[in-house]
């Protein structure tokens, strides 16, 4: 944990209830300002797997038939192992030409063009990633962009986070008030610098590097959520 200190002293003025307030005189106020950082890590219940189909063809529009018929059997190979109600949701799509580009320093001239369709799965059972890339490349699927593991409960360790960052934040203020024969009297500001999660990783292969006999295996990692609090409080003399 970093802590980060600094201390800054301030004039308060304050009027006590019998005085008037041109009879009001001023009251120091010292603060010391500490910042508790903290890591919760979790176990991801929940992956993003997205898998592409990747056509070229000298017309566009060949390019596009092409396309659309091996995504669409990669989207039916898909919902027939997983079911109707996987959720399965088109991503990404883009039809870009193909340049080649001449020593000369002339135009570029168009040789053909490249179609991409790229469908998302999110499943719940992590043990199944393989089966999606699989049954997808089976299918006539070509890329495989990203995986990305996920919580499906964010929140409770993001709040997790943030309550361990504050209760640091509190100690050290306590333990450095303490060290300079201080008092801490209240909290004066709460900021918050987070949580922050910090996603596993995200894998991009071709499904030409794997073993066509092999079941593709995935092992996720643990994912980091980052907070961060820092408090003003309030100090004087013992």
């Amino acid at each position: 944990m970093q802590t980060l200190v600094t201390l800054a002293v301030a004039c308060l003025l304050a009027c006590a209830p019998a005085l008037s307030a041109s009879a009001a005189g001023p009251e120091t106020l010292s603060s010391i300002r500490v910042t508790g950082a903290a890591t919760v890590t979790a176990n991801p219940d929940r992956a993003r797997v997205d898998v592409g189909v990747v056509t070229q063809a000298p017309q566009s529009q060949t390019a596009v038939s092409q396309n659309a018929r091996t995504f669409n059997a990669v989207m039916a190979a898909l919902r027939r192992a997983f079911g109707p109600g996987a959720d399965i949701k088109a991503l990404t799509y883009s039809l870009n030409p193909d340049y080649q580009y001449h020593a000369s320093g002339s135009s570029p001239t168009i040789i053909g063009y490249t179609a991409t369709n790229v469908v998302r799965v999110t499943i719940d059972d992590l043990a199944r990633i393989g089966e999606v890339i699989d049954t997808a490349t089976q299918a006539g699927a070509n890329r495989v962009p990203s995986i990305q593991f996920v919580l499906r409960d964010e929140e409770s360790v993001r709040t997790q986070a943030l309550r361990e960052a504050a209760l640091k934040a509190k100690a050290e203020s306590e333990a450095l008030a303490a060290s300079l024969g201080l008092k801490v009297n209240r909290i004066l500001m709460v900021e918050e610098g987070g949580p922050e999660a910090v996603p596993v990783r995200e894998v991009a292969f071709a499904r030409s590097n794997q073993s066509a006999s092999a079941p593709t295996a995935i092992e996720p990692g643990a994912i980091d959520v980052n907070a961060n609090v820092t408090l003003t409080v309030e100090v004087s003399a013992r």
